[in-house]
């Protein structure tokens, strides 16, 4: 006899979303996470006076699986200022949307990063992804975004400055090898809505839908060793039973319980944070280099988003690079302090290293007709979390979502 109703592998986004919709549907369920912590790779920590997310990380508004669920006004959420600063001939160049910002319309158009004939095509493209469903992006065939921006007629100039820093930002890949479809439903995103952080740190959204379950719902540090059937052996050898299993880790975890032997590719990033007396940015924009070749890919000042990711008086600085294989942080953090001298003067030297984070795993590579998993692989087991739809939060939530109406039969 089945001791539980659902029992959920990981309590990640995909998770914890998934015991959300469960609990709204009268089903109990049991979260066993093996860290000490919910939120999976949605986590921040503490560090003299400095919250240092696990990866430089926001949250999109326009997420339809998170305005389902999340109260934005209990998570305090602080924006970025749309579009973003490129790095050009040693100077910045603004690139903002003039519908969400007006007052720089002739800016964004006189900026080098790009032709007018391709801002005009920023501004089709906008209009255009606006109408389409969530649905409707990943349903059609696909072709690699750099491919699928060349096809549209965008400059090798405005591709080069703009479209890889910043959406190579986003996938943690520079080439743009990432599917078309995607590409698609994440610039829908960033024009429907703004880039935010929560003022406590990102690991404030799953802790919102944890504080939101039963008491004794989650359980830390529990580490399942396998899954047969309907029972889950947990690494001190006790094995539970439950009338359905939601395997809700990372994938590599997921192909590990489920015994799949899947060769698998990630996009990688690391994030280096420093703390620094002011801020070096006059916009509270994030800062991207087109050269790629260089270490610093990515830079922003989360406290100048929200304050209260530094202490009074400080400045709390985020450097992201992509595609290292392995990383000293030593000399990664000399390699960046001399570049950022060079962008901002003598006062980087001065600055703090707090700590650097190296993700190997941070995303699973998305190229062009990638398939989706089936959820249900059983009448008693499931399966959630981004890496079976696309890399995003929204893809955790909804498939957390999705298998939760499935097991309640909604």
């Amino acid at each position: 006899m089945a001791n539980h109703d659902v029992i959920i592998v990981g309590a990640g986004m995909a998770g914890l979303t998934c015991a959300t919709y469960l609990n709204r549907f009268g089903v109990s369920s049991l979260v066993l996470e093996a860290s000490d912590a919910v939120g999976g790779r949605v986590r921040t920590d503490k560090m003299d006076g400095f919250l240092l997310d696990r990866g430089f990380q926001i949250l999109l508004t326009a997420y339809p699986e998170a305005q389902k669920l999340l109260d934005y006004q209990v998570l305090d959420l602080k924006s970025f200022r749309s579009g973003a600063l490129i790095r050009l001939d040693g100077t910045f160049s603004v690139m903002s949307d003039p519908f969400k910002e007006p007052a720089q319309l002739v800016n964004t158009l006189l900026s080098p990063v790009g032709s007018l004939v391709d801002k005009l095509k920023v501004l089709q493209l906008s209009n255009e992804v606006s109408k389409e469903s969530t649905e409707a992006f990943f349903n059609d065939k696909s072709t690699d975004t750099l491919s699928y921006l060349r096809d549209l007629g965008w400059s090798e100039g405005m591709i080069r400055n703009f479209f890889k820093p910043f959406f190579g930002g986003v996938f943690l890949e520079n080439e743009l090898a990432t599917s078309s479809n995607f590409f698609r439903f994440v610039f829908k995103q960033f024009y429907n809505g703004e880039a935010v952080i929560p003022a406590q740190g990102m690991q404030e959204i799953p802790n919102q839908l944890a504080a939101k379950l039963p008491e004794g719902a989650v359980q830390l540090q529990t580490k399942v060793a396998k899954i047969v059937g309907n029972t889950v052996t947990l690494a001190d050898g006790q094995t539970l039973t439950a009338k359905a299993v939601v395997v809700a880790t990372d994938a590599l975890q997921a192909d590990r319980l489920l015994g799949r032997n899947v060769q698998r590719s990630f996009n990688k990033t690391t994030c280096t944070y420093f703390a620094a007396e002011r801020s070096p940015l006059t916009e509270k924009m994030l800062a991207l280099n087109p050269n790629r070749l260089s270490t610093v890919h990515n830079i922003c000042m989360p406290s100048d988003i929200a304050p209260s990711y530094a202490p009074a008086g400080k400045t709390l600085v985020s450097v992201s690079t992509q595609g290292l294989e392995g990383v000293d942080e030593q000399k990664l953090t000399t390699h960046i302090v001399k570049e950022l001298t060079e962008w901002f003067g003598a006062d980087v030297k001065s600055w703090k290293h707090l700590r650097t984070y190296h993700l190997p795993e941070s995303l699973l590579s998305f190229p062009a007709n990638s398939a989706a998993t089936e959820l249900k692989i059983t009448d008693t087991l499931y399966e959630c979390g981004d890496h079976v739809a696309y890399p995003s939060l929204n893809a955790a939530m909804a498939t957390g979502r999705k298998v939760a109406e499935m097991i309640a039969g909604i």
